[in-house]
């Protein structure tokens, strides 16, 4: 068995994880701006979903895209 091999198939992996990674949160972070920027300073919205995505980090972006965002944009047009 080669070492080398080894080495070099580890770092595929931490490579393609970490570049995952940074994609999460390249859209957690998005995500968080589109709340703070685009959510209506009407009622506790803003508050609660900045907080949600906060918190929950990933899951929180993704419920958001997914449940508020498109709502917002129907409500809002933006």
């Amino acid at each position: 068995m080669n070492p080398e091999g080894g080495f070099f198939a580890g770092s595929i992996v931490f490579i393609f994880f970490a570049c995952f990674g940074l994609v999460f949160t390249i859209f957690w972070i998005w995500m968080l701006a589109d709340c703070l920027i685009n959510e209506s300073s009407q009622g506790n919205d803003k508050i609660i979903w900045a907080l949600v995505i906060l918190l929950t980090h990933f899951v929180g972006a993704f419920l958001y895209f997914v449940v508020r965002r498109p709502r917002r944009i129907k409500e809002l047009g933006h």
